[in-house]
């Protein structure tokens, strides 16, 4: 019985199919919107947990200042080597501690140059970034304690300064000092926020203090936590030495920040999700316009068939038959756009996410879930107009014309 009424409903469908391909239109664009949004979400979430992990793993940064009451951080003295020091002594459970500051130079080499970001950082930052070096080799202990002009530059800079040629052993100027390149960092790419992290020029911080910058701050501390599960106790540790330092007693209110970086992943990948969420629900308001075309379809449908429907009574059909025929052609029309709107939702999502240079992240469960919905949009829909088919007259249905 279902079989014949699936075949019927076949039948119906191509010999009208235009109208069909109308209908399903709405099933078509809802479908394929929601799985292009969810997919593109998660790929951004991806995105996101990706460039967090290319940071490092288990760090912690420790920054002056202050996040209060939701507003702008505090301004706070910066810190001073001896700070990082102290972490170092103090707290057991950090692998690496890493004091560092930044700012931007001209590097230039013969007739080009090229606006780089600089990072002063001790010997320690390459292992605490989990940074390769892919040619030479990274600044030692004694240039880094003497603040000795070298450096190791990122593929960035290798490539707007010495194209192709390799740059270990060249000397480069940053603004008005000279600098011994070392070594060449592993190339990243850019982030998920549009960052390029091979623009980068790393020296030993003593000679960013003195050459560059001209005074004796650390601007934030990069620490490295020996286990993931350590890293409460490690922040609370931290923010006792620092309070000492800092002599911050009693009730007054912390003037530095230690700041999680799986805390900074939670947050972005929350409001990824949010952002998801919210598209995907747009997008799915053609589901209903698409649920409402079919209905409007079924009922033209029905009106259209009123004798067939009287003869098929009138020769013994029952009426639960007529019902499911009208039904089963109402799921097939939704399944059938369904279908399509899956077929087209992933392509747009490999497309944009090639587009977007975000990970395409395939959900075997939200096809699913999709088909599923998109039958339940062609039942729901459907039904009205097949009781309606179901409950005619056979005798009044004879009489159309």
């Amino acid at each position: 019985m279902i079989g014949n009424a699936f075949i019927l409903a076949l039948r119906e469908i191509r010999n009208n199919l235009m109208r069909a391909a109308l209908t399903t239109l709405g099933i078509v664009i809802g479908v394929g919107a929601v799985i292009a949004m969810v997919t593109l979400g998660n790929g951004a979430t991806q995105s996101v947990t990706n460039t967090i992990s290319s940071i490092g793993k288990n760090l912690l940064f420790v920054t002056p200042g202050a996040h209060r009451d939701g507003g702008p951080p505090t301004t706070a003295p910066n810190f001073q080597i001896s700070d990082a020091d102290m972490l170092r002594r103090e707290v057991l459970s950090l692998s690496h501690v890493v004091p560092s500051n930044q700012t931007t130079a001209s590097a230039i080499l013969g007739n080009r140059n090229h606006t780089t970001n600089v990072t002063g950082a001790t010997t320690e930052f390459f292992a605490a970034r989990s940074w390769k070096i892919v040619s030479g080799r990274a600044f030692n202990e004694a240039e880094d304690k003497s603040g000795k002009s070298v450096c190791v530059i990122g593929e960035t800079v290798r490539h707007e300064l010495f194209g192709g040629q390799d740059p270990v052993g060249q000397r480069i100027r940053l603004n008005k000092i000279t600098c011994e390149v070392t070594g060449l960092l592993e190339a990243k790419g850019r982030n998920t926020f549009g960052q390029d992290q091979d623009d980068y020029v790393i020296m030993p911080i003593r000679a960013v203090q003195r050459r560059l910058i001209g005074n004796n701050d650390v601007y934030y501390i990069m620490v490295e936590v020996q286990n993931e599960a350590g890293i409460p106790h490690a922040k609370e540790e931290i923010a006792n030495v620092m309070r000492t330092r800092r002599h911050i007693t009693g009730n007054q209110k912390d003037n530095f920040d230690v700041q999680d970086l799986r805390e900074i992943g939670n947050m972005l990948s929350s409001i990824t999700g949010v952002l998801t969420a919210f598209l995907a629900a747009i997008a799915a308001v053609s589901l209903l316009v698409g649920g409402i075309g079919i209905m409007n379809v079924m009922l033209v449908s029905v009106t259209e068939r009123t004798r067939e429907i009287g003869i098929r009574l009138a020769i013994g059909a029952r009426e639960r038959d007529v019902l499911l025929q009208f039904l089963i052609e109402a799921v097939v029309l939704s399944a059938l756009g369904g279908i399509v709107g899956i077929a087209l939702g992933l392509a747009g999502a490999a497309a944009g996410a090639s587009a977007l240079k975000l990970p395409f992240v395939f959900q075997p469960g939200i096809v699913v879930l999709a088909v599923l919905f998109s039958a339940t949009v062609g039942v729901a829909f459907g039904y009205f107009p097949a009781r309606r088919a179901a409950r005619l007259d056979p005798i009044e249905a004879l009489r159309h014309e």
